[in-house]
């Protein structure tokens, strides 16, 4: 009896360690995936383009392939490279860290470059299966780099030596930042859909009223999302590029940021002192990030765009 008793010790003690370690890898990759805010929001702002113009019903198909393609980048190919970096060299990751907010800076520049020039709208003519295959393989291309930058983040921000946990936790923030953008993606580009059902087939005024709002909301609101990505991927750009100077030893710049931020915060009542701190850093980040996008864009457009595009359509 007493046998049984210490066996029965030794799995609950095992079990709370297993439940410490779940715990302890959901936290992490909860933490993680914060700090790729910028990269997961630009991802879910910047998918719904590869839907436009093919009819309804392609729609969730499309999302849902390049859904498993983002899957395949993170699990097949991104995490094994992770691991392999923190394995060997870890130096590397502030520098590919910062290689990475130097692309969000120069995206989010672009984009407002763009917004600010002509627009074109893409329409689906000839063979629409051609064209989904291309828009879908074009769309897991354009993933493999956000991708890249959320989970090269997320590694940074574990705090574990163990490999496996490492690769716990980065098997989570896959799985769950997919799901979470391409759901959400699934939600935007159906929005309408529902809407227009609601508003033709519902039995009650409200129903139908509710349903044309939706349908009238879904253009700005896609507007409003794409300036959010634009906004936040400025501000995780210019922010990793800030920390990462640090890590390699030039923390003048990050320290000038903090003294500005404390001197505004000074300025507010105690109780917004924080939120003040919060928004000051976050807006000079922000800014920092549009200045080196901008300089960015003419040497991008010079030398990087002619060799991507010379991969994407190999």
């Amino acid at each position: 009896m007493s046998g049984l008793l210490a066996l029965l010790d030794d799995v609950a003690a095992i079990a709370k360690v297993a439940a410490a370690s779940v715990d302890d890898v959901i936290g992490q990759a909860t933490k993680a995936g914060a700090q790729a805010a910028g990269a997961v929001i630009d991802d879910a702002a910047v998918t719904p383009k590869y839907v436009h113009g093919f009819s309804p019903d392609r729609e969730l198909p499309i999302v849902g392939r390049i859904a498993m393609g983002s899957i395949k980048n993170k699990l097949v190919f991104l995490l094994p490279a992770a691991l392999l970096l923190s394995a060997f060299a870890a130096w590397l990751i502030p520098i590919l860290l910062m290689i990475g907010g130097a692309y969000l800076c120069f995206e989010g520049a672009e984009k407002i470059a763009h917004s600010f020039g002509s627009h074109s709208h893409d329409e689906v003519d000839g063979d629409p299966a051609h064209l989904e295959e291309e828009k879908v393989q074009g769309a897991i291309k354009t993933d493999f780099i956000l991708s890249a930058e959320i989970m090269t983040i997320a590694l940074a921000a574990t705090q574990t030596p163990s490999i496996w946990m490492q690769a716990m936790i980065l098997f989570v923030v896959a799985i769950g930042i997919t799901g979470l953008v391409y759901g959400a993606v699934a939600v935007i580009v159906k929005a309408d859909d529902l809407g227009l059902a609601m508003a033709r087939r519902g039995r009650f005024g409200a129903t139908r009223a509710i349903g044309r709002a939706l349908v009238q909301a879904m253009p700005g609101f896609l507007v409003i999302l794409t300036w959010v990505g634009t906004a936040a991927m400025l501000w995780v750009g210019g922010s990793i590029i800030v920390h990462g100077l640090e890590e390699i030893g030039f923390p003048w710049l990050g320290h000038h940021i903090h003294e500005i931020a404390e001197a505004v915060a000074h300025r507010v009542p105690e109780s917004f002192t924080g939120a003040t701190k919060w928004v000051t850093t976050a807006g000079i980040d922000g800014l920092l990030g549009l200045g080196l996008g901008i300089v960015l864009i003419p040497i991008s457009k010079a030398i990087f765009v002619p060799l991507w595009n010379k991969i994407v359509h190999r």
